[in-house]
């Protein structure tokens, strides 16, 4: 029948009708449309099921089943699926992250079986920009990360993942894939920072990637460094990178209660465009 409706989990070969949703709006979708595009749809590499909601035979809809559960161009009957596979297969992801709306209405189907969060953050701004701000200068002293640096980089990380999620990343396998996150990203030329003294004062990485935009994350700057303006410089010097050697669009999330942040994301030339919600377990 034409009007069947139905989820299930993607096939290796069906890749160009999976990019073919991610590229719709390739902003939002830059996190996991730079997995597929680098892992293909192979849970194993993937990392995660990539499902899809077919209507018609149609891929309309999809949803990354891994580390994070993450909703894409869902329509409303779509996220109806999703969640019932999602409440079937009970939950093995540490978040559900995506567009503010639908991430909304999946963790509504899905609190009952699957609450209660440890948090949900319901607004998290989408921020984007295209240029270079014309009044903040980059700081000269923000620069990669090199190889054999990851002993410099990593506290600075685990610090700031602790401060963000809340938990530190070291806990249950004593840190090893969010190590070797990090070694990927240094390694990849994706990790900056500025260092002084043999101490991170301010990083940042370019976390996703594809050739239409690229999203960066991690931003932190030292407690005691807060305050002068690291962040702003910092950010400019990163998003230099990022415009010449990586894409054409720049986007990153934070947390609405972050003023401070926003403001200075502002100041570097990014705008709100969309908001994201995340839910933590």
């Amino acid at each position: 029948m034409l009007t069947t409706s139905t989820t299930r989990v993607l096939e290796p070969g069906e890749l160009d009708a999976a990019l073919a949703v991610l590229n719709r709006d390739p902003v939002s979708n830059a996190f996991v449309a730079a997995r597929v595009q680098v892992a293909g749809l192979d849970p194993w590499r993937l990392g995660g099921e990539m499902w899809g909601w077919y209507t018609g035979g149609r891929l309309e809809s999809l949803c990354y089943a891994g580390a994070n559960l993450v909703p894409i161009c869902a329509t409303p009957e779509a996220v109806r699926g999703f969640a019932e596979r999602a409440r079937r297969a009970g939950r093995r992801c540490s978040s559900i992250v995506g567009p503010a709306a639908t991430t909304a209405e999946l963790w509504s189907l899905l609190e009952p079986s699957w609450g209660p969060a440890r948090e949900v953050r319901a607004h998290q701004p989408l921020m984007v920009t295209t240029t270079m701000p014309a009044d903040v200068s980059p700081d000269p002293l923000v620069r990669r990360i090199r190889k054999d640096e990851l002993d410099v980089i990593m506290p600075a990380c685990v610090a700031m993942f602790t401060e963000e999620v809340g938990v530190s990343p070291l806990a249950g396998d004593g840190g090893l894939l969010y190590q070797a996150r990090v070694a990927e990203l240094v390694t990849a030329g994706r990790s900056f920072a500025r260092v002084e003294n043999g101490r991170v004062v301010f990083k940042a990485e370019i976390g996703a990637a594809t050739p239409h935009a690229c999203q960066i994350q991690g931003v932190w700057v030292a407690p005691e460094y807060r305050g002068r303006g690291l962040s702003e410089t910092g950010m400019a010097a990163v998003l230099h990178y990022a415009l010449h050697e990586v894409a054409p669009v720049v986007s990153l999330y934070v947390n609405d209660f972050n003023t401070a942040a926003r403001a200075a994301y502002r100041r570097v030339g990014f705008q709100e465009v969309g908001a994201f919600m995340s839910v933590l377990f």
